[in-house]
């Protein structure tokens, strides 16, 4: 095992095995040029509650710098969870797995990239549909623009992830190509974070996440809440029921602002917000509720005071 350990850490360090390395350059590049493209517009003013009305595809030079920040720590973060990773995987891999597949064989790296993606969507489903997973995510979705310096503002807690990717390692696929399947779906998602491209040609929306698709997920419109959760592959979404069209321009950002551009309060005001409600919960079952519930879960006697107080339409 511990040589597997070795020889799987040597791959990862090798820039060639490790794409967002190689991608870098292209992501600052991409940056750059959008900014310089945004620097003629104008934002709208701010609505009534707050909200940043930004114009198409433009930028705001705080939020920006903020989601490069998260980006950056996320990059220090991550080399700590790929460590447990390659531990994780390179032990399934050597003790568990059935058999080993071949990294030259090209059904090799067909498996890898669907499952990664299929993967991939999992895990993105139960990052917004269970609170204690959503408080690792909900940072990426707090931006109330939407642009490549978005796509940047990453999780620094990373945990879920790597237990999601253990599958592969089942499968006999080793541990240094699960690490560049996660990159190669990363750099994609890089991509899908713009104002700036529009619908594509039919069939590829139909197969593959675009930013039309993307932009829906990012949206805190209620017909755009919980949609549209692809990485690569819209063709999961079609499948589980989670598509959405984009009809409208979406309003970006969180359904309730967090009002901050300090990345450490972006990072953990919602795991601060989950021990408030595990403090002032009455049951177990309502604690258990505030922490795996979906985000915004309350007990029924909450929800039925709320309700009964709501202004009538």
């Amino acid at each position: 095992m511990w040589e597997t350990l070795l020889q799987s850490w040597k791959s990862l360090l090798e820039p060639l095995h490790d794409p967002v390395t190689l991608a870098i350059p292209a992501f600052v590049l991409f940056l750059v040029i959008e900014w310089i493209a945004a620097r003629t517009l104008e934002n709208q003013p701010d609505d009534a509650d707050g909200r940043a009305r930004p114009a198409v595809g433009g930028y705001h030079l705080v939020d920006a710098r903020t989601s490069i920040l998260l980006g950056l720590v996320s990059l220090a973060t991550s080399a700590f969870w790929q460590v447990l990773a390659l531990i994780g995987y390179a032990a399934v891999w050597v003790y568990v797995a059935p058999w080993h597949l071949p990294p030259n064989a090209w059904y090799t790296w067909a498996i890898l990239l669907l499952g990664i993606d299929v993967l991939y969507y999992t895990y993105h489903r139960m990052a917004h549909r269970v609170r204690a997973i959503w408080a690792t995510h909900q940072a990426h979705h707090s931006s109330e623009y939407f642009n490549f310096s978005t796509a940047l503002r990453q999780k620094w807690n990373q945990s879920v992830e790597i237990i999601m990717w253990l599958p592969l390692a089942f499968l006999g696929m080793p541990p240094w190509m699960i690490f560049v399947g996660v990159s190669v779906s990363l750099i994609y998602q890089f991509f899908v974070h713009t104002e700036r491209v529009g619908k594509l040609w039919r069939p590829i929306e139909f197969i593959f996440n675009t930013p039309s698709h993307h932009r829906v997920h990012h949206g805190s419109d209620a017909e755009y809440l919980d949609r549209n959760y692809a990485g690569i592959l819209i063709i999961w979404d079609r499948l589980f029921g989670t598509f959405e069209p984009e009809t409208h321009r979406p309003t970006y950002g969180l359904t309730t602002p967090v009002g901050t551009y300090n990345i450490w309060k972006l990072q953990t005001h919602e795991y601060a917000a989950i021990a408030r409600d595990w403090r002032g919960a009455a049951t177990w079952r309502d604690k258990l509720g505030y922490t795996f519930g979906p985000p915004g879960w309350a007990p029924k006697s909450e929800l039925t005071s709320a309700e009964s107080t709501a202004p009538k339409h």
